[in-house]
């Protein structure tokens, strides 16, 4: 059955706009995330997580190529704060594995859930506008709740200040993707 997507807003960017935004944050997201993982493992490479957080690692870097792929395909501008994002990513991944095994777990639950949500609300968006952008999204979107679902398998919730932690990060995320899908 055919997704309609939404009707589209006076104010609205035209769909072929917002489907270069939904490239352009997806993009920033996953370096972002690659970032995170790498920041991660520098702190945890010697604790039993190492694994687990460089198998997260390694699907975010497939990400990430698909999404080098379809910026360059597609000719997407990246967004300007890929800068930023690379120190960012890193830091916030490095900081919660200083913090403990578990803070970094609670730090992908924080960021999956986001994408989650982020995620589901593109392809809503979508409908059937974009069957490639479509079912790379679903197929990632699965992915990244697989890492949330491992993550609390390895802890997460038992981090000092869980609800704040992911609460923090998942409000950080939002700010990213917000700005990542305009500039």
């Amino acid at each position: 059955m055919a997704r309609p997507g939404p009707a589209y807003l006076p104010g609205d960017p035209p769909p072929a706009r917002q489907r270069e935004r939904m490239v352009r944050v997806d993009h920033a997201g996953e370096y972002g995330a690659v970032r995170i993982y790498a920041g991660q493992l520098d702190v945890l490479k010697n604790k039993p997580s190492a694994p687990t957080i460089r198998h997260m690692g390694k699907q975010e870097e497939a990400h990430l190529d698909r999404f080098n792929k379809m910026i360059a395909d597609r000719r997407v501008r990246p967004t300007v704060f890929l800068p930023v994002w690379h120190a960012a990513g890193y830091l916030l991944g490095a900081g919660t594995a200083l913090m403990g095994e578990r803070a970094a777990m609670a730090c992908t639950v924080g960021v999956e859930e986001q994408i989650d949500d982020h995620y589901g609300d593109q392809l809503e968006r979508l409908g059937d506008s974009d069957p490639e952008l479509t079912a790379v999204v679903e197929k990632f979107q699965a992915e990244e709740l697989e890492h949330r679902d491992t993550a609390l398998d390895h802890g997460a919730e038992g981090a000092p200040g869980y609800p704040l932690l992911t609460g923090t990060v998942r409000r950080v995320s939002r700010l990213a993707i917000w700005l990542s899908e305009r500039f």
